[in-house]
């Protein structure tokens, strides 16, 4: 199956805004969680009814509803009744091989994203969608299945820690987003190290299998550019923005993940373009490696064609050659040969190229 483009052949022929899941099946039964809090309160409850949930969120609170598991089409559909929420925008939800974006809507700020993370012990990166609707009192969030990336901010929730609940719904979804971005330069740095370390074995190490572990290190950071750039701009186009859900108190910390983000999209570019590099050093060590070996076999052969074309002479089958009769011909042949391969030896090696 490809990985940087999903099959869309379910989606053929619908008109637009059908509710239609792009993408694999990954949990058996959606989960929705609430976390409601305020300054002095904190209410959780976790349930498979999402109007259920919807019941239990207050007003003068923080109501942040996740939601796991995407394919359960007539959630999504109740979902989007009870916040007003465009079919275009649920469409792009269900889409999970949506682009990052940034829609900004009447009653809504909307962020489609990609949760990153990489597979034990190997080098392969996969990528979930994660969707964030910022609204009046209430921060949504929908994942594809059961993910560890937000837990930072459920402990600082639970535990009081920093200014989230203190502060409203705005900051509680800039609190998201940074933990996902976080995550991006965690992984970005992991597989950097490892670019880096690639170095010193090109220059110590020809083996072939090496050509391939830097592929694919080109492969995974160009997956990781096709999640991490666009965030980059839509980050950059809500900070333009002025009618959106954000605080003017809160810019500040969007500015912060904005340089963040630009930090990443940098370090992305200059590991991919280190991998270029390396493809390049190994194909002209091997060159170098190639015309050291052409260089010594000419060498030998440039030594070895006129001994052979003396040799050849007096192997000629002549009834009369003068020197055959000669009492040391076969000593001054050798004499011959000795001075002639010895002074293009020396020669060789005056012109450096021994």
């Amino acid at each position: 199956m490809a990985r940087f483009l999903k099959d869309r052949s379910k989606a053929k022929g619908m008109v637009p805004g059908s509710l239609v899941l792009i993408g694999r099946q990954k949990m058996v039964n959606p989960v929705i969680q609430l976390i409601r809090f305020n300054k002095d309160e904190l209410y959780e409850e976790t349930s498979e009814s999402f109007l259920e949930v919807k019941e239990k969120c207050l007003s003068g609170h923080v109501n942040w509803i996740n939601i796991y598991g995407l394919h359960d089409l007539e959630m999504i559909k109740q979902l989007g009744e009870e916040y007003k929420l465009p079919s275009l925008l649920l469409e792009d939800i269900l889409n999970t091989d949506q682009s990052p974006k940034y829609e900004n809507g009447d009653t809504y700020d909307a962020f489609i994203m990609k949760i990153l993370h990489q597979e034990e012990g190997s080098t392969r990166i996969h990528a979930e969608q994660i969707t964030l609707v910022l609204g009046e009192n209430y921060v949504l969030t929908l994942q594809e299945r059961k993910g560890d990336v937000f837990d930072v901010v459920r402990e600082r929730i639970r535990k009081c820690k920093g200014r989230v609940r203190s502060s409203g719904n705005d900051y509680l979804a800039y609190a998201l987003m940074d933990a996902l971005v976080d995550n991006y330069s965690i992984l970005i740095e992991n597989i950097g190290r490892q670019v880096e370390d690639m170095e010193d074995r090109l220059f110590t190490n020809m083996d072939a299998k090496i050509v391939e572990e830097i592929y694919k290190f080109k492969t995974e950071l160009n997956y990781i550019r096709k999640a991490v750039r666009p965030m980059r701009e839509f980050i950059a186009s809500l900070l333009r923005t002025e009618d959106t859900f954000f605080q003017k108190k809160n810019i500040a910390y969007l500015k912060d993940l904005n340089d963040l983000i630009i930090q990443c999209t940098e370090a992305v570019e200059m590991y991919n373009s280190m991998t270029s590099d390396q493809l390049n050093i190994y194909n002209s060590n091997m060159s170098n490696r190639m015309n050291e070996v052409m260089k010594t076999l000419t060498i030998f052969a440039s030594i070895f064609i006129p001994l052979t074309f003396i040799a050849g002479i007096y192997g000629m089958n002549f009834d009369y050659i003068p020197e055959l009769k000669f009492k040391y011909g076969y000593l001054v042949f050798w004499v011959v040969i000795l001075l002639l391969g010895g002074g293009l030896l020396i020669y060789f090696r005056r012109k450096k190229w021994l």
